[in-house]
Formats: C-alpha cells, sequence, structure tokens
C-alpha cells in the first residue's frame, strides 16, 4: 500500500520511491544503485490528464516489456498505477507530466549486477507548452538497430542529451536519428511521421524505434502506413510531423534550415485533430 508522508512542506515536491510517498528533499537513492552508475534501468513518461495518467497500461506494458529484456524486475502493474496516481495527487496537479524510472538495484562499481531489489519512483512536475510548430536538425549519430537496447526504453540517453545539444546549437529543438543503414528512426525523444505523395508513412520498429504510445494511437487514429525510407526523405516530404507522450502531434515547419511546404498539413492536422478528440473522451485507450 501507498504510504502518505507524516509531514510535508505545502511547497515540497511529492514522490513516490519503493512503496512510500515522500517530500523530494527526504527521498534517498543509493550511489551504488546500478541506474546511477551504469545506466541499468528502464522507464516511461505518462501525461496526467484531468489528474489521471494517460493512456496507463499502454504504458506499463512497454516498461515490462522493456525490463523483461533488460533483465530488470518491475513492481506489479496495479502498484504502479496506484503509485501514479497518488503522486499526481499530492502535487495537486490535474495536468503535468509523470516519469515512472525503475533500476535493477544496487551493484558493484561495474557492470555486474548485485542481487538486491530494484529501486522504483515515480516522480511528476507540471509540462511547459510545446511552441505551435518545431524545427528539428538531423545529426551525423547513428541509432544502431542491433543494439540490445534497441526498441527498449532505458535511462541510457547520453547519446540524446548530446545530439539535443547539437541541434539546439543549430537552431533547431529536436534531433533526428538516422539508423546505422542510412533510413529515418527517431528524435531523441519522439517518433517521426512525413506525408509522401498523399500517404502517411512512419519508420518501422525494425529500423530501431522506439515503440512510442502516441506513434501506435497514431498509427490506429490514420491509418499511418510503416515504412522505412532513407534519412533524406524528411527534407523532401509535404508535411512532417513528431509524436511522444508530451508532444501529442507537433508539427514541423523545417529540417536543417529549410522550410517544408505546409506545417501543419492537411495529414498533420488531421492526425492531431484526431488525438485531441481521443483524449478528451478517454483515459486509457
Amino acid at each position: 500500500m501507498t504510504q502518505t508522508p507524516a509531514e510535508a512542506s505545502p511547497k515540497a515536491r511529492i514522490v513516490w520511491i519503493n512503496g512510500a510517498l515522500v517530500p523530494e528533499d527526504e527521498a534517498r537513492i543509493s550511489p551504488f544503485d546500478h541506474g546511477w552508475l551504469v545506466g541499468d534501468a528502464v522507464f516511461e513518461t505518462l501525461v496526467i490528464v484531468r489528474g489521471m495518467p494517460f493512456a496507463a497500461r499502454r504504458h506499463l506494458e512497454r516498461l515490462a516489456y522493456s525490463a523483461e529484456h533488460l533483465g530488470v524486475t518491475v513492481p506489479d502493474a496495479d502498484v504502479l498505477r496506484e503509485a501514479m496516481v497518488a503522486v499526481a495527487a499530492a502535487n495537486g496537479l490535474q495536468e503535468g507530466r509523470l516519469r515512472v524510472t525503475i533500476s535493477s538495484g544496487t551493484g558493484p562499481l561495474g557492470s555486474s549486477r548485485g542481487d538486491s531489489p530494484p529501486t522504483a519512483t515515480v516522480a511528476a512536475t507540471p509540462q511547459a507548452p510545446w511552441p505551435a510548430t518545431v524545427a528539428v536538425a538531423t545529426v551525423d549519430w547513428t541509432i544502431n538497430e542491433r543494439s540490445p537496447l534497441a526498441g527498449l526504453k532505458t535511462v541510457s540517453y547520453g547519446a540524446n542529451v548530446r545530439a539535443l545539444a547539437d541541434a539546439k546549437t543549430a537552431g533547431a529543438s529536436e534531433a533526428i536519428f538516422a539508423n546505422t543503414q542510412g533510413q529515418l528512426c527517431e528524435g531523441t525523444g519522439s517518433n517521426v511521421f512525413l506525408a509522401h505523395n498523399g500517404q502517411l508513412i512512419t519508420p518501422t520498429l525494425a529500423s530501431g524505434c522506439l515503440a512510442g504510445v502516441t506513434r501506435q494511437l497514431v498509427i490506429e487514429l490514420t491509418g499511418a502506413v510503416e515504412r522505412d525510407v532513407p534519412l533524406e526523405a524528411l527534407t523532401e516530404a509535404e508535411e512532417a510531423f513528431l509524436t511522444s507522450t508530451t508532444r501529442d502531434v507537433h508539427p514541423i515547419h523545417a529540417v536543417d534550415g529549410h522550410p517544408l511546404p505546409a506545417a501543419p498539413g492537411p495529414h498533420t492536422q488531421a492526425a492531431a485533430q484526431a488525438f485531441a478528440h481521443l483524449k478528451a473522451t478517454q483515459i486509457d485507450p
């Protein structure tokens, strides 16, 4: 059961850690935790909609998938769902951002794991609005579609941090990766859709991209086709957009400084309207 803290400052952020709600400044994670030491952890980001985690079932299923393939044990889905609701309520958030992180627990100062129980945390913050459209920049680094982490949502985001910083230096607010075959893959925290010859396309999961929850919902809502295309197809697109938990459907107006013909174009507008309706009428689609 989730425990309620006896005392907390009205301004203190409340987090959930290993079954207990505590003020942020009382949360303790060991410096020997393997998530901190070597990135041996999985996570999910969700949005809070009307005080509840949106699409929680899909996110928890993906968390379980990532954890199984990384070899990390996660708490029961009902425990995590209860924790997310409790954290949103404790922080007074009707709308916002949730983060669930599960590490393998404490371990040696190296890649070998220990035998401790996992460390599980849930935190929440308000979510700042995104601009109406976004510029993106492609980067020279690639996603290894044959990596043991391909398709898993782990905390090993160092490459994403570096690529995003590079994109921001170039005047963009998202970086776009190709895979090792030169195919369009994904952003640092988003999936990519583009329209070509009147058809809405997104890279296949075989490209190495993450199986985004918003990506899958948009495919279901629009009938978008999964197809691998070269990275250059993004610059040549009639229109394009990003999807992510916090972005929803986010139109792209420029790629590497080159404007796209429409932002948002008709495919983007239709996807955004369909997703907004889904979000307004369902909490766990």
